[in-house]
């Protein structure tokens, strides 16, 4: 028999793509369980979710995850990311749950990391630089009180930047490929409006992604921290001259201020020695492959709009 599987945040980017691997990967082991769209700040109704889900395995996924939505409203990226996740593990408590927990926290607590510390690993201590990594790192204490006190294996997965078809246009690298795709189609001056391009980060398929969460959920050790990342450093402006020239045009980069944003790392590179180490797992798609996903994706929204 299948183990039941509760995933909140299902119908988001990841968890999107989560779903659609579980349907093409039976031999996992897993059914999702699918329920009704819930609130993770409302106790009551949460309850009867998850006490109908009867969930053998949880990963949380939900939260408010843009930075600069964080910045305007910190008080509401606080309530939904830390005081959502006080509800899910106490709406879980009451209903006799004792199994597997994973927490996708994200790499942006780690905040500002000197240059020669680089690559990124678990043992650095986070440093959040932004009201929305300051909320993961008190979710994420929060798990691990709930993994010593209530004896559940809880793991959580700290994922850098991730990117793949579906994404939404305020993220950066999906951005990019947008307008990349609108000047393929025409739809566009040759002409890219872009923030800071000579940043560096760490980007990985959202498909491995996920894969990397069923390593993790499947043998991760409770209490234990795992980077999810490429382990490469690339520039911004080098991937949008990749998109550019995989869709076969010529553009100008263009600096918008609104696009700028605060307390911005110059350089982004993480270790997954530690998840690979434990769980065998390593990124198998090329940013060749996700350039390519993504800006095909993005050419079949666009035409159509």
């Amino acid at each position: 028999m299948k183990k039941r599987l509760f995933v909140t945040g299902l119908s988001g980017f990841v968890g999107q793509h989560l779903k659609a691997y579980l349907d093409r990967s039976p031999e996992l082991g897993w059914r999702l369980v699918e329920t009704e769209r819930f609130d993770l700040l409302r106790a009551e109704a949460l309850d009867a979710v998850v006490a109908e889900a009867r969930p053998d395995a949880v990963i949380h996924l939900a939260g408010q995850t843009f930075v600069p939505a964080a910045f305007r409203d910190p008080a509401a990226t606080f309530e939904v990311n830390l005081l959502g996740t006080l509800n899910l593990l106490q709406a879980l408590k009451r209903s006799g749950f004792n199994g597997s927990f994973l927490y996708v926290s994200s790499g942006d607590v780690y905040g500002q990391v000197d240059e020669q510390s680089l690559p990124i690993r678990e043992e650095m201590p986070p440093r959040p630089r932004n009201p929305y990594a300051v909320s993961k790192v008190a979710a994420e204490l929060l798990c691990q009180q709930w993994s010593y006190t209530e004896g559940w294996r809880i793991m959580l997965a700290r994922p850098f930047n991730h990117v793949g078809a579906g994404q939404k246009d305020s993220f950066v690298l999906a951005s990019a490929a947008q307008q990349v795709a609108r000047i393929r189609l025409g739809l566009q001056a040759p002409c890219l409006e872009v923030g800071d391009v000579d940043v560096t980060r760490d980007f990985l398929d959202v498909e491995d992604v996920v894969n990397a969460y069923f390593h993790i959920l499947d043998k991760g050790t409770g209490g234990e921290i795992y980077n999810v990342c490429s382990g490469q450093e690339r520039s911004i402006r080098e991937l949008i001259l990749q998109l550019a020239e995989l869709a076969g045009v010529d553009l100008e980069l263009v600096q918008d201020p609104a696009r700028m944003r605060r307390a911005e790392q110059r350089r982004v590179c993480g270790s997954h020695a530690k998840l690979r180490n434990a769980t065998g797992w390593k990124p198998n798609i090329t940013i060749k492959q996700t350039l390519t996903t993504m800006l095909s994706d993005w050419e079949s929204r666009v035409s159509q709009q």
